[in-house]
């Protein structure tokens, strides 16, 4: 009978400064992938794995984070909500819950977007006796990320945060995905600013402890820029549910529109006459005739002008797009405003503001 763990801690204090203006409004977990909190498939993850108590350690517009997931019922888990005074560092967030877990628990990212298999991640750990496992994936260009180095076990002999181009000796990342005992809290200082990846790992490390490794079974991404988000939905509309032949998930193709998947569409989209191009439209959006869309990210209630065009774009809630205006590669915050036969290239364009 496969183990499972009933507890985990889920981080999302972040700020999302890169995602600004999007997060402005909004805390980076709530950012949505088909019209589905990021965070949601974060803790749909943990609950397949049976974990039933989630803590969330929020920080950054928590109450918004409240209002959306409320006790966690809708996600078949039990939410009970932390909050930071001020930012204590990843590790330095758990620890926080330290009287609050009990023996075998996870620990995940609302800052990224994952539907993994924690369950196997659950069952190596046990299998190694491990102190603390780390969840893997594999990337191009792990520039950004803690690069690591294993031996045939899945122990970590080698691990690098943030290394140089030259210093890189893995593609494999540091996924943000934990499995932790509880006794490994105990090299957590009290009350100071604390990371796994920065401080504790490379402790653990030093001293030899159980810390090992696996790759996650299923989709990761960092959802850390705009252009992230976009192509997490795109990998998703490309993933689940069911596809259309005309390439999209999810929602019901507008009447009238022609689509070239793979894309999305949220519930009572209009776009008649429209020629959209692997691009996530939210619900309740209007696209004037003969508007082209493609590449793009449209969050909820957006208006779009007769004959304008949007391409490679991320256009925050409510935003007002006017006739013939043609936009290039930006990124409007919520209620931003285009005006008729405007042109903007590269713009960001804040909450509220108009061009």
């Amino acid at each position: 009978m496969k183990v499972r763990v009933k507890q985990a801690v889920v981080l999302a204090g972040g700020e999302g400064t890169r995602l600004r203006p999007l997060t402005s409004t909004r805390p980076k977990p709530l950012l949505p992938v088909l019209g589905v909190p990021c965070i949601e498939y974060v803790i749909a993850s943990l609950a397949q794995a049976g974990v039933e108590e989630v803590f969330l350690a929020c920080g950054y517009r928590s109450e918004d984070v409240l209002k959306v997931l409320g006790k966690g019922e809708r996600l078949g888990v039990r939410i009970e909500f932390a909050y930071e005074k001020e930012p204590m560092g990843t590790a330095g967030a758990v620890k926080l819950l330290e009287d609050r877990l009990e023996g075998t628990f996870v620990v995940g990212s609302g800052d990224t977007l994952t539907d993994a298999d924690l369950g196997a991640l659950i069952d190596f750990h046990m299998q190694r006796k491990a102190e603390a496992t780390m969840g893997l994936t594999e990337l191009e260009h792990p520039e950004q990320f803690g690069i690591v180095g294993v031996d045939d076990d899945g122990r970590i002999e080698r691990f690098k945060e943030k290394p140089r181009t030259e210093e890189v000796f893995s593609r494999v990342i540091n996924a943000g995905t934990y499995v932790l005992e509880k006794e490994v809290l105990e090299l957590i200082p009290r009350g100071e600013k604390y990371d796994f990846s920065k401080n504790l790992f490379m402790d653990m490390l030093q001293k030899g402890r159980g810390l090992y490794a696996s790759p996650l079974r299923g989709y990761w991404k960092d959802i850390g820029r705009p252009s992230d988000l976009y192509l997490a939905n795109m990998d998703m509309a490309s993933r689940k549910g069911a596809i259309t032949a005309q390439g999209a998930v999810a929602g019901t193709v507008p009447i009238g529109a022609t689509v070239e998947g793979p894309a999305y569409f949220g519930d009572q989209v209009e776009a008649n006459d429209c020629i959209i191009t692997r691009s996530a439209i939210g619900s309740r959006c209007v696209l004037g005739h003969n508007t082209k869309m493609e590449g793009s990210l449209l969050l909820d209630d957006v208006i779009v002008g007769v004959g304008a065009s949007v391409h490679g774009c991320i256009i925050g809630e409510r935003c007002r797009i006017g006739d013939a205006a043609h936009l290039v590669d930006c990124v409007l915050g919520d209620d931003a405003v285009i005006h008729s036969s405007s042109c903007a290239k590269g713009t960001i364009l804040d909450t509220g503001c108009s061009l």
